[in-house]
């Protein structure tokens, strides 16, 4: 029997995964290296230490029957240890090792007879004709491993621009990605339990600025039969992968037509907040549902949804503006704890709830609304 969900990471995505068990009648035990951490603040209790010690993780694996993580840059030693030393951890260290690695991860898609685009590993400057060669350009160089919200990103359009990339990652390994000219972004957020049952969200249509999710669009703009075929994708690699839990896929959609797969999270994503407000059964009660043996929701959507991250911008710790946010009935407010609001980080976010089709007109006043808030 579980009670006791042990969560390695304290962030945003923990704390929402946190409040839906605590509503299901689990204890939850969160190990981050910062005090007061956002899942910390509402979890049982939390373990104050990184992500490497050895000490502490096991504690963690010792007070939980099963543990997870809110996000994939985690020290997957850790997570070999635990399951070394006979403890459930969910999504296994086999789904963690192909997902923090950019050339496993699109290796393993092109494996399960799924599009991504062209890529070349760079293990060093001599590499770079041969991968611009490759790929063409303009590209995009990423870190192999590690960085998130565009960091450890460089957009290249010559193999000069190419090798100094490589000079500024310091050497480390890189993978050279085609640059996409693509109609829109989009994202799948599905959940596979125990039993290979797997269930996908409507697709969701995304914006990015300058790496960061700003906004999320529920259902996604698109033609039905690309709807589906990106639902597939998403359950195809699910199924490749054997995981168990919320996993989102991301995917572009080119002008022409083509769906390619970007990037696998093994773990709920900042794309699918739209879920806790606009389903009966948000991603994270299904990755609770999922890792602990319970039955899948068939996903359905009471209303559309436009969900905006509401980011910090170095100017102040204070939000303000929240009363004249909220006194539109259609928004959902959702403040993530975190004390200082640093340029860029993600405080929060809220979701306009939608009733009929999402269009531009709807769009501007998401964009309103976000207006109303400031820092101070």
């Amino acid at each position: 029997m579980i009670e006791t969900l042990g969560v390695i990471g304290g962030g945003q995505l923990g704390r929402m995964l946190t409040l839906v068990a605590k509503r299901m009648g689990y204890r939850v035990i969160v190990l981050d290296p910062q005090e007061h951490s956002p899942c910390g603040q509402v979890a049982d209790e939390q373990i104050v230490a990184a992500y490497d010690d050895r000490a502490a993780i096991e504690e963690l694996g010792h007070r939980s029957e099963i543990v997870t993580y809110e996000f994939e840059n985690i020290d997957i030693g850790s997570v070999e240890h635990l399951e070394r030393c006979g403890h459930r951890v969910t999504p296994s260290s086999g789904v963690l090792r192909i997902t923090q690695d950019r050339l496993l991860e699109k290796t393993f898609v092109r494996g399960c007879g799924i599009a991504t685009t062209e890529f070349a590993a760079i293990s060093s400057a001599l590499d770079a004709e041969a991968a611009a060669a490759r790929t063409g350009l303009p590209a995009i160089v990423k870190t192999i491993r590690g960085g998130y919200d565009g960091k450890g990103q460089w957009r290249v359009d010559s193999v000069e621009a190419v090798r100094r990339a490589f000079e500024e990652a310091r050497g480390a390994p890189l993978i050279l990605e085609r640059e996409v000219d693509f109609a829109c972004e989009l994202s799948v957020i599905a959940a596979r339990g125990g039993d290979g049952v797997i269930v996908a969200f409507p697709v969701a249509e995304n914006a990015h600025d300058n790496g960061i999710l700003a906004r999320t669009i529920a259902p996604a703009r698109i033609e039905p039969n690309l709807a589906v075929r990106a639902q597939e994708m998403a359950s195809a690699i699910g199924r490749g992968l054997g995981i168990v839990g919320t996993y989102c896929v991301e995917l572009f959609l080119t002008r022409g037509g083509e769906l390619l797969v970007n990037e696998i999270a093994p773990r709920p994503h900042n794309s699918g907040h739209f879920t806790i407000d606009t389903t009966p059964c948000s991603q994270y009660e299904q990755h609770v549902r999922a890792i602990c043996s319970l039955p899948l929701s068939p996903p359905r959507m009471f209303c559309g949804g436009v969900m905006m991250n509401i980011l910090g911008d170095g100017n102040g710790n204070h939000l303000a503006g929240t009363e004249a946010l909220l006194a539109d009935p259609t928004i959902v407010l959702h403040v993530y704890g975190k004390r200082h609001a640093v340029a860029r980080r993600k405080m929060g976010h809220f979701t306009m709830l939608v009733d009929g089709p999402i269009d531009d007109a709807v769009l501007a006043l998401a964009s309103c609304a976000l207006g109303k808030l400031s820092w101070r």
